[in-house]
């Protein structure tokens, strides 16, 4: 877990608009700690957007020495389940961060909800009304018209509390009434035109059971969450910036939380990823269609998703800080995920070979039988991670794209007919001849090696400039490589009407190759370097050695 720093040390840390709010409420005493919190919904996976969110509350509480809470919003259970509670606490652990005390979850203040509804009803600042979705609709006017009131507006205080009685009590059918403030139907915010504050769900709450009928509205709840857990500063997505003035209308109008020191909602810029959508409705689409093979498919921004194909928890944080922290909402380019990853995994990552389009190489002036073993550094730059071994023989494999009969030109650095390269870690060769299919496909290539090179330039004073890997045949382990490209072709694919019709249909493209022996046991989501292919990981999900391509070695979206 993340180690927390005092206030003092936050001058090192990359400035923001938040970190300006708190450092004058700290300055002023408005405030003596830092608590925030991370509150999602169980009714899905969490994506790269709620990371960033992730890192930004948990990541600024840790950095005031104060701490957040992971509460769920659990206001709806016809869409909840416990397996996105569970997958969500994975996730906020996998990152690298703790919450304070045990897991909240707003139904633990669903008693306390309901007495503050009680107490708005008693004020008349909230009333049932019965007006269908359709009329709610047409009373609410649109953004050049105000509304008009409910018939039901007006009710008395008894009354009210009556029908909300009878609510809680399961007498009224679902969508039959709900519980609305009572505010101004003409202003000129649409979220303060009598919002409704309960509606009624006959629904098995993953928590409560049974207990209760009526839930009540996130817009409600959450600010109550916020101030039962004395939130200091709660930080949320621009698209809830309107409705911080029902925020604020709801604790200004209830006499236990209308205090100096109560939350106040502070909004920044969501995440929107090139070629990716950050919508949680629209990820569920993609699952419950088989777009994708689930919720951690590794072509799918969650976080679940993103650790199968190799993502490092280091990286997204990196990631995160990166991006920075604004109120202007943009399209952030994918290439700044991808570097993150590269430069993490370039220091971390142990080197193995790997052929993923094989073809069979024969050096025919090596003896038969005999196979040789050779040594090769873990890692190139870092003699602390020790050396593996590699084996050498008379066969082996190389990747296709190595050969050309003829050399395209002279900035060709592989393998052709007459011409040499070394093999990592391992020899010169030179290619002689080759054996075709009736296509013209190469089927084999045959070479010799110079016996003298093994760790050593020729003696002769030759350059050779290439460098290819390879595996050797005899103790080569088959394996699978999946691999992923962006799953859409549109940068912007939640601006699309129909998402299908912007899936790529080459986002996963499946070879079938060879790894060298020390890759037999293969930690599940281990980071390796593919030497010249680029980053792997055994896939989490299959039973045999199955490698997914987490990136590149190189930036390749700016070709």
């Amino acid at each position: 877990m993340l180690t927390l720093m005092d206030s003092k040390k936050t001058s090192g840390k990359t400035t923001n608009f938040i970190r300006n709010v708190i450092d004058e409420d700290l300055s002023t005493g408005k405030h003596k700690t830092v608590v925030t919190r991370f509150p999602p919904e169980p009714n899905g996976y969490l994506h790269i957007g709620h990371a960033k969110s992730i890192c930004l509350n948990f990541g600024t509480a840790s950095d005031y020495d104060g701490y957040c809470n992971l509460r769920f919003d659990d206001t709806n259970p016809s869409k909840e389940d416990i397996e996105y509670v569970n997958s969500i606490k994975n996730d906020v652990n996998w990152l690298g961060f703790s919450w304070d005390k045990k897991v909240k979850f707003s139904s633990d203040y669903f008693d306390i909800f309901y007495e503050c509804a009680i107490e708005l009803i008693k004020k008349e600042l909230a009333y049932v009304c019965f007006l269908s979705a359709e009329e709610t609709r047409e009373y609410r006017g649109t953004l050049k018209k105000p509304g008009k009131n409910s018939p039901y507006r007006n009710s008395s205080v008894e009354e009210n509390l009556s029908l909300f009685a009878k609510m809680k009590a399961g007498e009224f059918e679902e969508g039959k009434c709900v519980l609305r403030a009572r505010i101004d139907m003409s202003s000129n915010f649409m979220c303060m035109r009598d919002p409704a504050l309960y509606r009624i769900r006959f629904a098995f709450h993953h928590q409560t059971k049974d207990d209760w009928c009526i839930y009540p509205m996130y817009d409600f709840a959450h600010c109550l969450g916020d101030a039962i857990e004395d939130v200091t500063h709660s930080i949320c997505t621009l698209e809830f910036q309107d409705n911080r003035r029902i925020y604020n209308w709801t604790l200004e109008n209830l006499d236990t939380f209308n205090k100096p020191d109560r939350p106040h909602q502070y909004e920044f810029s969501r995440l929107n990823l090139e070629y990716a959508t950050t919508s949680k409705r629209k990820l569920k689409l993609l699952v419950d269609n088989n777009y994708v093979s689930g919720w951690n498919d590794p072509r799918m921004p969650t976080i679940s998703g993103l650790k199968r194909r190799g993502y490092t928890a280091a990286s997204i944080r990196d990631f995160s800080d990166r991006i920075g922290v604004s109120k202007v909402n943009s399209l952030t380019d994918i290439s700044i995920l991808e570097s993150s990853i590269r430069d993490d995994l370039n220091i971390s990552a142990p080197r193995a070979m790997a052929v993923i389009n094989p073809i069979k190489l024969v050096i025919e002036n090596y003896p038969e039988g005999k196979i040789e073993s050779l040594s090769a550094p873990v890692h190139p730059q870092n003699e602390e991670m020790g050396t593996r071994e590699i084996f050498f023989s008379r066969e082996i494999y190389i990747d296709k794209e190595d050969f050309k009969e003829i050399a395209p030109n002279n900035k060709f650095k592989r393998l052709a007919i007459d011409k040499e390269v070394r093999l990592r870690n391992s020899y010169v060769i030179k290619a002689s001849r080759f054996d075709a299919d009736k296509d013209g496909n190469v089927t084999t290539i045959y070479c010799t090696y110079d016996p003298d090179t093994l760790g050593e330039n020729p003696t002769d004073g030759r350059k050779v400039k290439g460098v290819i890997h390879y595996v050797e045949s005899s103790l080569a382990i088959s394996a699978e490589f999946k691999i992923y490209d962006r799953l859409f072709l549109d940068p912007n694919p939640s601006q699309v009407d129909d998402m299908s019709s912007v899936l790529n249909p080459d986002s996963l493209i499946i070879k079938n190759g060879y790894v060298e022996p020390s890759l037999q046991d293969a930690e599940i989501e281990k980071a390796y370097q593919f030497e010249r292919e680029g980053y792997f990981c055994r896939d989490s999900e299959s039973a045999g050695l199955v490698f997914n391509k987490t990136v590149g070695l190189r930036d390749t979206w700016s070709q």
